[in-house]
């Protein structure tokens, strides 16, 4: 039995908590390194405090993955694990951005913030992975492009808000400086407020969306169901997985492997690398370093807006593949431009550009893999083991992020251009993709 088509607002319903995980998201990759810089840790070492997100969402993904596959309760069968982990995540926010305001040593107060970034990306992860398998479960190929589409202006629309909220904090006259080793006020409460946001978006997705049963499920996604229960609950493991994924998983990961490489050191780096070349400062305590930290999420707002507008051209072009290439070239040369800019409304001209490979990256991955998975079961597993080719990338780049950084003289704007090369490679495996038109 076909899936059914689906109204615009199914679809929209489908996706619409994204929006709140992706506020959480933003704040997390816009202040993480400015938290940590602030609470004094050296620039070569920043890197590494970004191996635990990702890391994270390697080990949770596939299992919430592999759970809610083999899940069936009254409330559906992936939103169960979507409301458990928002509700971890906003207690955790709440904790974060306040590291350094409880008396703790400098490297307690560290790794304090580490355990609360631990604990955050593993409940953002588990909240997250639904969304992308609600997709996959509930929507047939012909809709699939329109509602990852939908969903990737979600998650633009959310980094948005994410993204400006210090600025917007600052703006209304929230302190954005305090006592050296301590997290402004501004970054505080736009946690705050991103956690208040999450929750009302989740529990308005699980009020809007309801899950087929087993039954109904087994009969759209073509799997053989006995007594109510999918077939997916009695085979397979994670290797015996991978070993029968379709070549698409493999090439697909491939050009994923560069492509977030790049967006991890956009997220380590581009506050030090504004902060050097626009306000020639690399005193993380400074006023006007804090000033960078704000401008950082105007511009990484630039940037999903930038997203949300190449969506819509994206969506124009009848060649997929040549629009992947296309999105993720011009991507690397925005992040190549970076550091050759001085002006900070001018750093809006690269942002956007970047804002192009990221709408590329939100979308049209899932749509390859999710295609060429139709009829082999296992969706929420494939999705989570897929989701190892978004952490994997970043876990490598972290680790290598104090070398790279040394070797292109321990300027953090330079690895912007470290970032535009690591685009461009990704654009060139994009040719080893075959797909449909």
């Amino acid at each position: 039995m076909n899936k059914p088509n689906q109204s615009f607002w199914n679809l929209w319903n489908l996706s619409f908590g994204f929006f709140g995980v992706q506020i959480a998201y933003a704040l997390q990759s816009a202040n993480i390194s400015r938290i940590f810089a602030t609470l004094g840790a050296d620039p070569h070492n920043l890197s590494y405090f970004w191996i635990l997100p990702p890391l994270m969402g390697m080990i949770v993904q596939p299992i919430v993955g592999s759970l809610s596959d083999n899940t069936w309760t009254r409330w559906g069968r992936r939103i169960p694990y979507l409301f458990v982990g928002a509700a971890v995540a906003v207690l955790v926010m709440c904790l974060l951005p306040n590291s350094g305001s409880l008396g703790l040593t400098v490297g307690g107060a560290m790794i304090f913030g580490l355990i609360a970034l631990m604990f955050l990306d593993t409940s953002l992860n588990m909240a997250m992975q639904p969304f992308k398998m609600l997709v996959g479960d509930m929507v047939n190929e012909e809709q699939k492009a329109k509602a990852y589409s939908i969903q990737s202006f979600l998650c633009n629309a959310g980094s948005v808000v994410g993204f400006i909220f210090p600025f917007v904090f600052t703006w209304l006259g929230i302190k954005n400086v305090a006592e050296k080793g301590v997290v402004p006020d501004s970054v505080i409460w736009s946690f705050y407020i991103g956690a208040a946001i999450l929750i009302l978006c989740v529990v308005y997705t699980t009020m809007k969306v309801k899950e087929w049963n087993p039954k109904e499920y087994a009969e759209y996604n073509g799997i053989a169901a006995t007594a109510g229960e999918s077939k997916e609950t009695t085979s397979g493991n994670w290797l015996t997985l991978l070993r029968k994924a379709p070549s698409m998983f493999w090439k697909v990961s491939l050009v994923q492997f560069f492509s977030w490489a790049a967006f991890l050191y956009m997220w380590n780096y581009t506050t030090g690398a504004i902060a050097e070349t626009v306000w020639n400062t690399t005193d993380a305590a400074s006023e006007t370093f804090q000033t960078a930290g704000n401008w950082v999420g105007i511009l990484f707002a630039v940037q999903a807006l930038g997203s949300v507008a190449w969506a819509v051209v994206l969506a124009k072009m009848k060649n997929a593949k040549v629009a992947y290439a296309v999105s993720l070239l011009l991507g690397g040369l925005g992040f190549a431009m970076v550091p050759f800019i001085h002006d900070q409304y001018l750093q809006f001209v690269p942002f956007l550009l970047i804002g192009c490979a990221w709408a590329a990256m939100l979308a049209m991955p899932f749509a390859f893999v999710t295609n060429a998975l139709e009829g082999y079961g296992h969706m929420g597993a494939y999705l989570g083991l897929f989701n190892c080719a978004i952490c994997v990338p970043q876990i490598v780049a972290a680790l290598l992020g104090g070398a790279i950084l040394s070797m292109v003289g321990s300027h953090q704007s330079n690895m912007m251009i470290v970032a535009g090369c690591s685009l461009a490679v990704a654009a060139a495996c994009v040719t080893l993709l075959k797909g449909k038109k």
